[in-house]
């Protein structure tokens, strides 16, 4: 008995549908997605062979360039907000809700406590110009420590309250800084006994050919 044969369908797909959900996907991400803010106080990283990835997470960062100017920025707003809140206490000013807000989308500062509302009210294009923050200081005055002395204390106390961990410190330094700006800095975590800290670096190819 002769075997009978099927008829092949057609191999062709529709794709329309899939354009659309690509097309969807692509809205969506556009919508959502955050811009990036200019770093206040850009700096040129020194260059290492080796580099280990600096965790995201729980991350108080320490940039020191422009002639020994400071910036600091803690990772998470909710982080923020509450290191703030623990300065407003400790200087006894006081801060809205708006200006918290917007306070906890600014991933790095750089001035005295006393003008940092002048800061929080400004834009991002205008807060980032270059020279407009003259950095947090760091002498410490008299017998009270220095303001960035009282920055790291509060970030850290904010992601142990937030995030129940301890912070990581990094610092990112200019490439042409010089050391006693890096040191003045070194000594403050040391003296909060903050011995392990990450730096900030770029990574360096080199030619073993030659």
């Amino acid at each position: 008995m002769p075997k009978i044969k099927v008829k092949r369908a057609s191999t062709t797909i529709d794709m329309t549908a899939m354009c659309d959900v690509s097309f969807l996907l692509l809205t969506f991400f556009i919508l959502t997605a955050t811009a990036r803010q200019p770093e206040p106080l850009p700096v040129d990283t020194p260059a290492s062979t080796v580099q280990i990835k600096v965790p995201d997470a729980n991350l108080g960062t320490i940039t020191v360039g422009g002639d020994g100017k400071v910036f600091f920025g803690v990772a998470g707003p909710n982080v923020r907000v509450r290191m703030l809140e623990r300065m407003s206490e400790k200087y006894s000013v006081g801060f809205s809700q708006k200006e918290k807000e917007r306070f906890s989308l600014m991933e790095g500062f750089g001035v005295p406590f006393k003008n940092l509302k002048q800061v929080i009210a400004m834009d991002n294009n205008e807060r980032g110009k270059p020279g407009l923050q003259p950095g947090i200081p760091s002498d410490s005055v008299g017998n009270s420590p220095s303001e960035l002395h009282e920055w790291i204390i509060a970030a850290r106390y904010a992601t142990k309250e937030i995030n129940n961990a301890e912070m990581r410190v990094a610092i990112k330094g200019d490439a042409k800084e010089q050391y006693p700006a890096i040191k003045k800095v070194i000594d403050i975590l040391q003296g909060q006994k903050i011995n392990k800290f990450s730096l900030v670096t770029n990574l360096r190819t080199e030619d073993y050919g030659n």
